[in-house]
């Protein structure tokens, strides 16, 4: 389990509150956050996340179709766009 950088701003909470927000973040978007920011006004809280470096995937239209890889087309497909007209810049 690797660390997460806690600020907290305007108040306090218990270390349980903070880990139950930080589990949310987790089963919310997938991965573990860095760090988070939590604001604390009164009852309510504003909570900022950072995931660190996203791996960026690049989408293009190939074929008619937007698509990051080509593993996924069958090979019909991988001949179309074998096959295909490709313009210079």
């Amino acid at each position: 389990m690797t660390n997460c950088n806690v600020r907290v701003t305007g108040g306090t909470l218990p270390q349980e509150e903070i880990q139950q927000y930080i589990d949310r973040a987790e089963s919310k978007f997938g991965s573990r956050p860095q760090g988070i920011d939590i604001k604390v006004d009164g009852d309510f809280v504003e909570l900022s996340y950072d995931f660190g470096n996203v791996p960026f995937q690049r989408i293009r239209r190939i074929t008619g179709y937007l698509v990051g890889t080509l593993d996924r087309f069958n090979n019909a497909k991988r001949a179309e766009e074998h096959d295909r007209v490709k313009h210079a810049v």
